[in-house]
């Protein structure tokens, strides 16, 4: 459901009390070092993230999702030895659970998985 402000520009707003009431809201967020010790730096409903290798990581809810219906995104920045520094380019690796969704990053060449500085994850429903 939408609010419509009257005016000369029609302009249209989100329904703010389903989103204040937990629908169309972001259920889970996370920023986290992935590089060396995989660390969490902030975050809310996320329990720990597990690494899995070069660039493949697990993100664990504290509490867990309604179902797998779930939407996210995620950035970060890629560093590397050779000086390159890259935008993160990922994808999800598992079909994602109410409790976990593990995710990857590869560099910009796809050729290979890649360690990013700080991981930046964001989980709406």
């Amino acid at each position: 459901m939408t609010t419509t402000i009257s005016g000369s520009n029609g302009i249209v707003f989100p329904d703010l009390t389903s989103m204040q009431t937990g629908q169309q809201a972001v259920k889970a967020w996370v920023n986290f070092n992935g590089t060396g010790v995989v660390a969490i730096r902030a975050g809310y409903n996320v329990a720990s993230i597990t690494d899995n290798g070069t660039g493949n990581y697990t993100v664990n809810f504290t509490t867990a999702m309604t179902d797998v219906n779930y939407s996210f995104t995620f950035g970060g920045k890629i560093t590397s030895g050779s000086g390159v520094s890259k935008g993160i380019i990922g994808q999800w690796l598992a079909d994602p659970t109410t409790s976990a969704l593990q995710i990857a990053s590869f560099a910009d060449n796809f050729a290979a998985f890649a360690d990013n500085g700080i991981v930046n994850v964001t989980i709406s429903r």
